[in-house]
């Protein structure tokens, strides 16, 4: 039952977009009041349009789950700086690997999301991604062009083109030269 509507709470409104580290980019579409168990609730009401999505949080969890603010325009910048870099793959079981990145997806971050998208991308004339590489990498790319194309008020298809982009510019990962060789051991040894 719902009691009260407000349109602010926390530094948050209704109609803002926030990113929710388990979901992405959503849109707060009401706070409301409502009855639970005989307790009263202040609920942000956040709907996840592509994902035909709509969550409800308690007020009072937005700092445990991770809710925040989309990323200011140097923060994306950074994002896509980071996506140019040379991709950091650890010499460890793929499981091992997949589980960092899904928790770096779920992070919310978006340079730990952008680390993903860097270090599972992969070239047309690359070798072929797993399955479960190709999922993450498109997960990755997912939450990444979402939260800038809502930054920059751009559509989703401009947005993914902006981040291929940055990825184009990325040194390539096929043969390694000697200097590769060279600065990888120098980075082995300094860890």
């Amino acid at each position: 039952m719902v009691t009260k509507k407000t349109t602010q709470r926390l530094g948050f409104k209704t109609g803002e977009y926030v990113v929710y580290p388990a979901h992405g980019v959503g849109q707060i579409v009401s706070i409301e009041e409502q009855e639970v168990a005989g307790m009263t609730l202040e609920l942000f009401v956040i709907s996840f349009e592509q994902d035909k999505l709509t969550l409800r949080v308690p007020v009072a969890k937005i700092k445990s789950v991770g809710m925040r603010k989309l990323a200011e325009d140097d923060h994306v910048q950074k994002a896509l700086d980071t996506v140019t870099g040379r991709a950091r793959v650890k010499r460890t079981m793929w499981s091992r690997r997949a589980q960092e990145y899904e928790a770096k997806i779920n992070s919310g971050d978006l340079i730990s999301i952008s680390e993903v998208v860097r270090d599972l991308y992969r070239a047309d004339d690359q070798p072929e991604q797993s399955y479960s590489e190709r999922q993450l990498f498109e997960q990755a790319m997912d939450r990444m062009s979402r939260e800038i194309a809502a930054v920059n008020r751009i559509t989703l298809t401009e947005a993914v083109q902006l981040i291929e982009k940055s990825l184009a510019k990325s040194p390539r990962r096929g043969a390694k030269t000697e200097a590769d060789s060279e600065a990888d051991d120098a980075e082995e040894a300094a860890a």
